[in-house]
């Protein structure tokens, strides 16, 4: 049976649409799509030369469209960044810092990335809102921080490293790795606990920490080549480098006793420094007096075997006269300088006088006994 909209539906219900509903209400409508083609043709027509679509007019609406498009084109690139150009979303050239075009959408497009800006990391520390300070404050991380050494202790180690996308790499750094700053921070994370599993606490805690560093910045350098990440490790930074805090007061005492060892070590090196050579001199003087007198006492024998063998020279040639001179000799020698007393073998009814008083050397006086004066000093 055929639907007719004429006083009523099929059924004959009244004036109702196909599907059972009334007639629309009176209420707002939206705008008919034909009625704003129209609107925007009248004002079109007023804009053109003539007040109608020529071949002129749509000329020119083509050449301002096509103007406009081509002015999408232009971008800033600020100091810190470094504009990369996609063609077709392929890397096709970089841009430097300011005013740059490039091709509209969608043939180019340009990505900003901060690739002249040094940025920084910090591993095994982070900082947080503190109410109590009004402020942020650094908070440890040890699952970050805490590393074990090669001889099999736990060292506690904060450090912050500083990278910039590496000149050239702006490309690789956007389109070889997902996440930079994430891997950077692994990266340092894996290669300080490689080089602090190669080494000793001590040296760490006490002077290598240049060495640590500087092992470190090289080691993550190689990783992130591997990744072709375009990525450059400018400076490795160790902020604090201690024991657990659960031993960190007993280590302090093994640290100042190994102060102590060491001063007295210095001490007894400078002692020996100083002694050594003294004796090392007197050694030499010594030795040096012994030559003297080795050359001076076989001089001397030498002299004296010598003057025997004249001596014996002459005896041989008069025995009696040499063993005469040979005797006064010695008895000059040995009675030259002290007194003598010469007796006559031949008064003998003459009885000998020794002076043996004048003889006798004189002593000197015995000194008074200290008692005797300060017993009169006290009557």
């Amino acid at each position: 049976m055929p639907w007719k909209n004429q006083g009523g539906g099929p059924w004959g219900s009244g004036p109702k649409g196909p599907w059972g509903t009334g007639p629309q209400s009176a209420g707002p409508r939206p705008p008919d799509l034909e009625d704003l083609l129209r609107r925007g043709q009248d004002r079109l027509q007023q804009w053109l030369p003539g007040g109608h679509f020529s071949g002129m007019g749509i000329a020119l609406v083509l050449v301002a469209a096509l103007a406009i498009w081509f002015a999408t084109g232009i971008f800033r690139v600020q100091s810190e960044e470094l504009g990369v150009v996609l063609r077709f979303g392929k890397y096709d050239r970089d841009a430097q810092p300011g005013l740059r075009y490039h091709l509209p959408y969608p043939i180019e497009t340009v990505l900003l990335p901060k690739a002249l800006r040094v940025n920084t990391i910090s591993i095994g520390m982070t900082l947080i809102d503190d109410p109590a300070r009004r402020g942020r404050s650094m908070r440890d991380v040890p699952e970050e921080s805490l590393m074990l050494t090669g001889d099999e202790n736990i060292v506690d180690v904060d450090f912050t490293v500083l990278w910039r996308i590496k000149q050239g790499g702006a490309g690789a750094y956007l389109f070889n790795i997902q996440n930079p700053e994430g891997t950077v921070k692994a990266v340092a994370e894996s290669a300080m606990r490689e080089v602090i599993g190669r080494s000793q606490i001590q040296p760490i805690l006490t002077g290598a920490r240049n060495v640590t560093e500087q092992n470190v910045q090289e080691l993550m350098q190689k990783t992130l080549d591997s990744y072709n990440a375009g990525i450059q490790i400018t400076q490795v930074q160790m902020q604090k480098v201690d024991p657990p805090a659960q031993v960190i007061d007993a280590f302090r005492d093994v640290q100042a006793a190994r102060a102590d060892l060491e001063r007295k070590q210095n001490e007894a090196q400078t002692y020996a420094n100083r002694i050594v050579p003294e004796a090392r001199g007197r050694a030499a003087q010594i030795q040096q007096a012994a030559e003297g007198y080795k050359e001076q006492a076989v001089a001397e024998a030498k002299g004296q075997s010598a003057r025997f063998l004249k001596v014996y020279e002459e005896y041989k040639k008069a025995p009696d006269v040499t063993r005469e001179r040979i005797y006064l000799e010695t008895m000059e020698r040995v009675l030259g300088g002290s007194e003598k007393l010469v007796f006559d073998g031949q008064g003998q009814n003459i009885v000998p006088y020794l002076p043996l008083s004048e003889l006798t050397p004189r002593r000197p006086p015995a000194a008074a006994p200290a008692t005797t004066g300060q017993q009169g000093a006290t009557r």
